[in-house]
């Protein structure tokens, strides 16, 4: 689409090119916190109010894991059931595969909130190959969680999700490979003054309200 509109502009105008091209650019948010922090409610309540596209990393995995005919769908399942990632290619060809079709439906929506992921040092180095200059990342949100916590929320809601990973055995290495993967590249932001840290224990509305202060400052 932007080749489209590039072509179609005048050369005489560039201003108006560059204007084009840093609408049709995605603005990321990347959400992350362990397992039942409640970044799948969160990103509800915030597409709700702003106006944000919430792409779910394992959400997307999951529907490529029971499309019918997927080459991916075997290996996907067997890294979900381990607790263990996905290999980082898989995760981001379907990330930017829906970022691209939510703005070719509308080009006004070109804010996401990306929710688990990156979830290792491979998953932020894939996506600083492949998605350099096509992408910006505009700040991590990190729902912080204690463990307790966040292993009853995900039983608690095991016993309706119908998730096979909702269950003790599995919950217990998506908390280690959370602890081991992703905390370290939440403290990398950190040190780049980009993540907003909110206190995920707290009330769903309680939480929110931290998230809409955070997101009318950052406009």
């Amino acid at each position: 689409m932007i080749v489209r509109l590039l072509s179609s502009l005048s050369a005489k105008v560039p201003s108006i090119l560059y204007r084009a091209a840093l609408i049709m650019k995605p603005q990321v948010v990347f959400v992350l916190g362990g397992p039942g922090a409640g970044k799948g409610t969160q990103c509800a309540k915030i597409v709700e109010n702003y106006n944000y596209t919430h792409l779910s990393a394992g959400d997307l995995l999951r529907a490529e894991r029971s499309r019918e005919g997927s080459e991916f769908g075997q290996l996907i399942d067997s890294y979900i059931k381990d607790g263990k990632i996905v290999p980082v290619e898989i995760t981001i060809n379907l990330l930017r595969k829906a970022m691209e079709e939510t703005m070719q439906t509308d080009e006004k929506k070109f804010r996401f909130l990306i929710d688990g992921f990156p979830r290792n040092e491979d998953n932020l180095r894939g996506w600083s190959t492949v998605m350099d200059g096509k992408a910006d990342v505009k700040f991590v949100l990190f729902f912080d969680c204690s463990n307790e916590v966040c292993i009853d929320r995900c039983l608690e809601r095991g016993k309706s999700s119908g998730r096979t990973d909702d269950n003790r055995q599995s919950l217990e290495k998506r908390i280690q490979t959370y602890l081991q993967s992703t905390r370290p590249i939440i403290s990398l932001y950190e040190k780049r003054g980009k993540v907003h840290t909110v206190d995920a224990s707290r009330d769903v509305d309680e939480v929110f309200a931290n998230v809409k202060t955070i997101l009318d400052a950052e406009g």
